[in-house]
């Protein structure tokens, strides 16, 4: 064979040998925040389908879209009608709240979202804070959980007035309570509904209001407090928005606490009382 046909012929193997090559080694595209950053894959993402130990798999509540993720530190359902968690789930206990000084990391999607998570880039100049569902100072009990809590499947939304100020407010007597009652199991997340507004060229919606519901075990006595807070700043005590489980469950279609006996989540959850819960 000449010369000139024996050329080409290696040309086209050595490129189909490379394209093999890094279709197979190509590591998960895991996209950052800083766009200096051209490297992919940075961020080990502990995920699979089981629940974890700390995401309590009796407390989890009914998915309305199917599509539950497990990580490490918390269960989440994911909506992608709205882009983001309809509910956000884990138990916080005594001695993981712990105040770990970790340089925060950049806002990554989820690998574990079939449908894809929204892109941290739907927020940027949206006038809107990147709200955690799952406070990152609840997970602050390794740097590994405490990363995980910047995946975009656990923020949504929110006006920085409300996210630092009434909402941080109920998120600290969160970690009052887990060390008071030595640990709570939390759920929490944005009312989803029809004809939100939306940010970003995927139309993530931002809620109207926001929800968090608290159960606690201690003692072999169980209560349930659960709050609907509007999506704007406020300074009024947080138990003027405490609400009954039902009137959530009617307006999210989500049914929180399965696992309960019926007769007891019947009437742990018309319960609208937060006297047993302390507010100092």
């Amino acid at each position: 064979m000449k010369r000139n046909k024996i050329y080409p012929l290696l040309a086209l193997l050595i490129g189909a040998i490379f394209i093999v090559y890094e279709k197979y080694n190509e590591a998960p595209k895991v996209t950052t925040t800083n766009p200096k950053i051209k490297v992919h894959g940075t961020k080990k993402q502990t995920t699979d389908s089981k629940p974890k130990p700390l995401t309590n798999n009796y407390y989890l509540p009914s998915s309305t879209t199917g599509q539950i993720v497990h990580h490490e530190g918390y269960s989440l359902s994911y909506h992608e009608a709205f882009e983001q968690a309809e509910w956000v789930a884990y138990e916080l206990k005594k001695n993981q709240v712990v105040y770990t000084d970790f340089k925060r990391p950049y806002f990554e999607q989820d690998n574990a979202v079939k449908t894809e998570s929204a892109h941290w880039r739907n927020y940027k100049k949206s006038g809107y804070d990147r709200g955690h569902l799952c406070p990152a100072a609840d997970r602050k009990y390794t740097k590994a959980a405490f990363t995980e809590t910047f995946l975009t499947s656990n923020i949504s939304p929110q006006e920085h007035e409300f996210n630092a100020g009434v909402w941080n407010r109920l998120e600290q007597k969160v970690r009052y309570w887990a060390k008071k009652y030595n640990g709570v199991y939390v759920v929490t997340g944005g009312i989803l509904e029809n004809n939100l507004k939306t940010i970003g060229s995927e139309a993530v919606a931002v809620p109207k209001y926001f929800y968090k519901i608290l159960l606690d075990n201690s003692g072999g006595n169980t209560k349930i407090i659960a709050f609907l807070v509007p999506h704007k700043a406020s300074k009024k005590p947080l138990y003027e928005y405490v609400v009954s489980v039902d009137e959530l469950e009617k307006r999210t279609g989500i049914d929180f606490f399965p696992g309960l006996d019926d007769v007891k989540e019947n009437k742990l959850e018309a319960m609208t009382t937060y006297k047993q819960w302390s507010f100092r």
